[in-house]
Parts: C-alpha cells; structure tokens; sequence
C-alpha cells in the first residue's frame, strides 16, 4: 500500500472530483433525460462507447453504459442545486415526472426528491431568498 504523497505543508494534496458517474443499461434514454429535464449540455458524447459527459454548473456527470449483471446496488443520490424551484417544479409536472416536496428545511433551502428513468434517486434543492 503506498502512502498518501504530502505538500510542503505535511497534509495530503487537495483532491478535486471530476465527475459523478452513473452506470446504466438505459444510456441513450439517461442522457435524453438529463439533457431535456434538467437542462444538463454535453461536454462530450461517445456513442460506439455508450459514454456521455455532461456539464453541471462546475460539476460533471458521466453516463456509461454497462451490462446489467455488472450494476451495483444503487448507494448514490444526485444533487443539484437549480436557481428556480418552482420553475423546475413546473418543468417537472409538464414533463409528467413524479416527484416528492417541495420541502422545507431548516438550513434555509426547499428541495424536490425524484428517480431519473433508471430509478437513480436525485434531489433538486434551492436555497430560500
């Protein structure tokens, strides 16, 4: 096992996460929906690969196909932080998309819970104005 190389500073190097990546045997229908839904643009799109990078803000979320037998129990939610919440709400509803909230929190932000096409939970959250 090597350990962690350290700065000058005796502390490891700061870390920064490229992207979060979903994998998913519905990929063409993922990155629809992401582009349509959420308003996420592609960075990058390689279809004989079934990989598409989107942009987020400052983030990234990768989309890869994988055969199914090779999914992991999903452990992850996606978060997004929208400008609007009743607008994405809107959005939502028009598009026909269950969704939970919005809800209140006491750390002064309303979020909307939902599933994307492949059943991947996401949070929608906007802090209050």
């Amino acid at each position: 096992m090597t350990q962690p190389t350290e700065n000058a500073g005796g502390t490891p190097p700061e870390c920064t996460l490229f992207a979060v990546e979903l994998r998913t045997t519905r990929w063409a229908e993922l990155v629809r929906w992401y582009r349509e839904v959420l308003g996420l643009r592609v960075a990058l799109r390689v279809e004989e690969d079934r990989y598409a990078l989107l942009l987020a803000g400052g983030t990234r979320l990768a989309i890869l196909e994988q055969p199914v037998e090779t999914l992991p129990a999903p452990r992850t939610v996606l978060v997004f932080e929208v400008p609007d919440l009743a607008a994405m709400q809107r959005t939502l509803t028009d598009a026909g998309i269950a969704f939970e909230g919005p809800r209140r929190h006491g750390e002064g932000f309303s979020d909307l819970k939902l599933t994307d096409p492949d059943g991947n939970p996401l949070r929608l959250f906007a802090w209050a104005t």
